[in-house]
């Protein structure tokens, strides 16, 4: 950047300024805050990260210096909530993923629940709907609710994928059927409330001892999964809570 594109002294000292009061509002805001998601909070954090980042761009520009603020990509960030401030209606968009892993687990669960179906009769071999993988999915998932699977996921053979929760509010509910072939499409991120997502991507910058101690517990806890047939039918539930 030349010398006369550069921001002055005065520029970047205001910028600082804008920080502290920004910063001070975002502390007023938290302190006065009507719940876990009230709006006043999210819009004083967005003025605080917009202040941060003009402070630290001017910073660079006119010292070669940066901050020690890591500030949240605007891509990622969800736009200003426009919607109602008393909604009527809400909406719960969720997205989870899973790859197969172990496909005799998944095809020996489907069969054990197709038995039950036939009044106790065995099913031989793997002739029902149970007898393929796809085949196998839907027996699971017309049997069990899709938290229910969320949760027991490694007893049906699954391991977890990325995933997403959204809540939208409107004034009034939708018209039955209106979304059912494209749920996400016509959701207006101005009106999400909150957001909820996990992915592997999080943990991209993760240290390397994380790593190895995650791996060392997959390789104990891996050996219980291996026997597809196995009887057990564990009944605990574990609810999973992603972090905002």
């Amino acid at each position: 950047m030349s010398d006369a594109a550069q921001p002055t002294a005065a520029e970047v000292r205001a910028a600082a300024e804008a920080v502290k009061t920004a910063l001070d509002r975002h502390l007023a805001a938290v302190e006065r805050r009507s719940g876990e998601d009230d709006p006043a909070v999210y819009e004083a954090f967005n003025e605080l990260a917009a202040a941060a980042e003009e402070y630290d761009e001017l910073l660079y520009d006119r010292y070669d210096e940066v901050t020690p603020f890591e500030i949240p990509g605007s891509d990622d960030a969800l736009p200003p909530y426009t919607g109602p401030e008393e909604p009527n209606a809400l909406s719960v968009l969720i997205r989870r993923d899973y790859v197969v892993v172990e496909p005799q687990r998944l095809l020996a669960q489907a069969q054990r629940v197709e038995a039950v179906e036939e009044s106790g009769a065995v099913t031989a071999g793997f002739d029902a709907a149970s007898g393929t993988v796809h085949g196998a999915l839907g027996v699971l998932f017309g049997e069990f609710e899709a938290d229910e699977i969320a949760s027991r996921h490694k007893e049906f053979g699954l391991e977890e994928g990325d995933s997403t929760l959204w809540v939208t509010a409107s004034d009034e509910p939708a018209e039955p059927g209106e979304w059912l072939e494209a749920p996400f499409e016509q959701a207006d991120t101005h009106q999400v409330v909150c957001r909820f997502d996990v992915s592997a991507v999080f943990d991209d910058d993760a240290d390397d001892d994380l790593d190895d101690i995650e791996d060392e517990v997959v390789d104990a806890v891996g050996p219980e999964l291996e026997d597809p047939l196995d009887e057990a039918e564990p009944e605990n539930l574990r609810a999973r809570n992603a972090d905002r």
